[in-house]
């Protein structure tokens, strides 16, 4: 039975990391590969123990995807004092902080014009995980 061998390209896709990235695994020596021509090939054996997860089969992937969605959201708050606002950002980056089950990230970014007293924050992250930190906020600024 011959082994399943992935190009850099598809283990950079499987793994939702730059080609380059992959390269470099490969040249230091972390993601074993074989050398065929001009391309690095890695079994999926060494995928497996460097992923420390098997690899989805093919045949199946495209069953086996899971649904991915994620929110972008830009919000803009008037007339904030400085201590609201940070507030609202130590709650929000603390928040973000701990990982989702799942493993996706939440990225917050804040920023506070003292001049015009405005707060504008930007989050990125799944569906619930973004509509809890908007309800953490709302909770901040009512009170």
């Amino acid at each position: 039975m011959t082994e399943r061998l992935y190009s850099v390209d598809e283990v950079a896709e499987r793994l939702g990391l730059h080609v380059r990235t992959v390269r470099g695994y490969v040249r230091d020596g972390k993601l074993p590969a074989t050398r065929i021509g001009k391309q690095y090939r890695i079994a999926q054996a060494d995928l497996d123990a460097f992923t420390g997860l098997p690899a989805p089969d093919s045949r199946r992937e495209s069953f086996a995807r899971q649904r991915h969605s994620e929110v972008s959201s830009i919000i803009e708050v008037d007339v904030v004092d400085p201590g609201t606002a940070d507030r609202v950002s130590t709650l929000l980056t603390g928040a973000a902080a701990t990982r989702h089950p799942d493993g996706r990230p939440l990225r917050v970014q804040t920023f506070y014009d003292r001049e015009r007293a405005r707060l504008k924050v930007i989050l990125v992250g799944g569906l619930g995980d973004t509509a809890r930190l908007l309800e953490y906020m709302e909770g901040v600024l009512a009170s």
